[in-house]
Formats: C-alpha cells, sequence, structure tokens
C-alpha cells in the first residue's frame, strides 16, 4: 500500500524508517520531512495542517493509511477530516478524533477524563482571567514549588513550575494576560508531585490496546536537568527502574481504565496514547497526555518494535488489534539529542553538517534537517538523533557519545549526561 506520514522531525523520520522495513509498503510519502526522510520516502511541501493539500496529494497518490506524527493536526481534528469525505473515509488514519485529541489539546479536559474514570493524577483546580484573584488565593493554599500550566497547546512550553509565591502569582496573571496567547486563556494549578518521571506509550483501536517499550526522557537544556525546558535532548528505553511489579500497577491503575474511558464515553480513537508518569514512592501518577508519540521517545520505542509496523496499523485501523502479537527486542535504546547553539530560545539555521557517513553501530535519525545544494543543513532547533543499542543502557549511551564525536555543524551542543539518574 501507499502510505503517508505527516509531519517533519525526529519521530517522523523513525516511523518513515520502520515503515519502509514493512513488505506492506510500496510507496511512502512524508510532508513536510527532512533530509533523513528524503533518502527513504518522497518528501512533499506540505504543511501538516493544510487539509485541503494532503487530500489532494491522497487522492492523487492512492494513499491509503496516514500516520500523523505532530499533535496539531489532530487537534484540528484531521481524522475527522478524512472521516466526513466521501473521497477520503476508506483512509486508515492513524490517529485519534478531534474529540480524542482534546486529551492533549486541553489539560483541563485532560484533568477531568482522569478524575472522572478514577486515574490518579494531582489535586487541580482550573482559573480564567475573570477569576485572576480566586487563582492567586488558591496558591497561597499549597505548598511549593507551585506548578502552573496552559490549558491549551503551547508548542511544550506551557508548564511552569516555581519555587516563589509572588513570582509564582505573577505568572499566573502574565499567563492569563496572554502570555502563551490562547493557550493559557484557562490555566491549571496543581499539586506539585515528588519523584521520578517516566513515559508510557500505548497503541489502541479506541478498545484494545498494546503497551508499548517504557522510556524516559530529558527535558531540561542543561546538565543535570536544568536549564529551559526543551522538546527533548535525549531517551533512554526501557526505564532501569520500572519492574514487573510497577508495570503492572501502571497497567492496572492507568492504562486499563484510560482505554475503558474512551470507549465508555464512545470517544473514537485509533492511534497512539501517550502517557506521561511520575513515580510518588512507589505508586504511578498520571502528569499529562499525549495524542501521538513524543520525540525524541520515538527515537528509543519505535526501534525496539520487532513487529510489522504496518500490519499492526492496519489492525488498529480495522479495530483488530487484540489478533496483533508484539513482539519486543528486550536489549536498551538510547538516543542523544545533537541541537543548534542557543536553542531553545533564539538559533541560526542553515549549518553544514559533516560526518553522518562516517557514524558506525548507530542509527541517525534526522530531525531539523535539510538539504542545501550538495550539503545537508540544519533546518530546526533540534537537529539529529543518535540512537544505539546494547544489552546495558550504559553501553548503549557510550556507543552514541563515540559517534556523535564523528559530526559536526556549527555551535554543535548536546547534553553529556543523558542517563545519569538512572
Amino acid at each position: 500500500m501507499n502510505i503517508l506520514i505527516l509531519g517533519s522531525g525526529g519521530r517522523e523520520h523513525t516511523f518513515a524508517y520502520k515503515i519502509a522495513e514493512s513488505a506492506h509498503c510500496d510507496s511512502l510519502f512524508v510532508a513536510p520531512g527532512n533530509a533523513g526522510t528524503a533518502q527513504i520516502a518522497t518528501n512533499v511541501a506540505i504543511s501538516v495542517t493544510d487539509f485541503e493539500a494532503i487530500k489532494a496529494l491522497v487522492i492523487k497518490e492512492t494513499i491509503e493509511m496516514v500516520v500523523v506524527g505532530p499533535e496539531d493536526p489532530l487537534v484540528q481534528g484531521i481524522y475527522d477530516f478524512f472521516k466526513a469525505d466521501e473521497a477520503l473515509q476508506d483512509v486508515a488514519v492513524i490517529g485519534p478524533s478531534k474529540e480524542g485529541a482534546t486529551l492533549e489539546g486541553s489539560k483541563e479536559r485532560a484533568k477531568e477524563f482522569m478524575m472522572a474514570h478514577g486515574i490518579p493524577t494531582a489535586a487541580y483546580q482550573s482559573f480564567i482571567p475573570e477569576t485572576l484573584a480566586e487563582g492567586q488565593a488558591f496558591l497561597e493554599t499549597l505548598q511549593p514549588p507551585y506548578v502552573l500550566k496552559a490549558d491549551g497547546l503551547a508548542a511544550g512550553k506551557g508548564v511552569l513550575i516555581i519555587q516563589d509565591i509572588e513570582e509564582a502569582k505573577s505568572e499566573l496573571a502574565q499567563m492569563l494576560g496572554g502570555k502563551f496567547g490562547d493557550a493559557s486563556t484557562t490555566v491549571v494549578i496543581e499539586e506539585f508531585l515528588d519523584g521520578i518521571e517516566l513515559s508510557v506509550f500505548v497503541l489502541t483501536d479506541g478498545k484494545e490496546y498494546k503497551v508499548l517499550p517504557t522510556a524516559k526522557d530529558y527535558k531540561r537544556i542543561g546538565e543535570g536537568d536544568t536549564g529551559l525546558n526543551t522538546g527533548g535532548m535525549g531517551a533512554v528505553s526501557p526505564v532501569p527502574f520500572v519492574d514487573e511489579a510497577f508495570m503492572q500497577k501502571i497497567e492496572t491503575q492507568v492504562v486499563k481504565p484510560t482505554i475503558n474511558g474512551l470507549a465508555k464515553e464512545n470517544i473514537e480513537y485509533k492511534g497512539f496514547v501517550f502517557i506521561g508518569l511520575i513515580k510518588v514512592g512507589d505508586e504511578p501518577k498520571v502528569i499529562e497526555y499525549n495524542v501521538r508519540m513524543g520525540d525524541p521517545e520515538t527515537e528509543v520505542v519505535l526501534p525496539r518494535i520487532q513487529s510489522d509496523l504496518v500490519e499492526l496499523f492496519q489492525a488498529v485501523s480495522q479495530g483488530k488489534l487484540a489478533e496483533q502479537t508484539l513482539q519486543i527486542d528486550e536489549r536498551s535504546a538510547t538516543t542523544i539529542m545533537l541541537v543548534s547553539g542557543g536553542y531553545p530560545e533564539a538559533y541560526e539555521k542553515g549549518k553544514v553538517i559533516t560526518g553522518i557517513e562516517r557514524v558506525e553501530d548507530s542509527i541517525v535519525f534526522h530531525a531539523g534537517t535539510t538539504h542545501k545544494d550538495e550539503a545537508i543543513v540544519t533546518n530546526g532547533g533540534r537537529v539529529i538523533a543518535i540512537t544505539s543499542f546494547d544489552t546495558n543502557f550504559r553501553e548503549a549511551i557510550k556507543k552514541s557519545y563515540q559517534n556523535i564525536e564523528k559530526l559536526h555543524f556549527d555551535r554543535m551542543y548536546y547534553r553529556t549526561d543523558i542517563g545519569f539518574d538512572l
């Protein structure tokens, strides 16, 4: 079959890498893609939210499956767009309906869903501009640090963790005043949970599910998890501190109630649920839902899946996921992200990348890259992810760092301590 992947990051290159391995894939397209996807698929210069242009491409190239990478098209309703169009309704779309996507599109909605279905999470309250004073009073009832979350999508920057009460009150006022645009017209304030974070990924057809490998990513730009939040500086899978007993708790207390909740609410959901968790003592609590795979977690989760990814996706689309067997590589996978100097704030693009062809025993996943003349150049904040395997995650990390030494672009930066806390 002909397959289209929407997106341009490391996540989408990883999807392309796995889908291209399938005997079921005849032609593979990525919109808009990057320099890495261009090596194994046909890149098409279309925005992920230009639904009419996507429709035209799907019809022109007789595409039978669309795999949605980022959250924006899902929150804007691309699944519903396809199902409502007679020319598109038979195309398999891997991603939830617009209603399902509100689990990521609205922090408030996600918290309401968790509360309704008995899923363990932090206590919270929501506030709008008219209730700013009540919000500031609510902050007074909490112990620091204070957690403020923009309700809507804010490109990963809408969560603030603040130690000082006066600063928290000021930030709340700024957020409700438009600091993150429409995303923060509602702000969720919740209790701070102290523990260690991890991510659990679930593939579901809306009724049945498969739990994919766990992962832990590193969001902060600086060593020792300091500095500004980024889209992710590296990841490790599986998570070493998750044993069988804890995994059983996650499945019983979080995964099953989540999938059952979707079914109970008659929410059309054929895709991924990314569950951001924190281990508090020995108990799992949900921090957030995403309605797609994470990045850079995808670069360690998908390479560990040995099953045919297209077969899994077909089963999701047909509501037959229960019939599939999920085979996982038992080895550890790690990825280290190379980013542009200045990221996550201002950075320059167009820097020539050298040394990719010298990488051995690791996989190079492109994130923010493009072609300029004959060269591969930087085209984003996060540029390249280097993924490695080994029986021990520390050895896998070592392989990635050894290969990074072969790579270069002007002002290249990476964290040297991925996995430091495991």
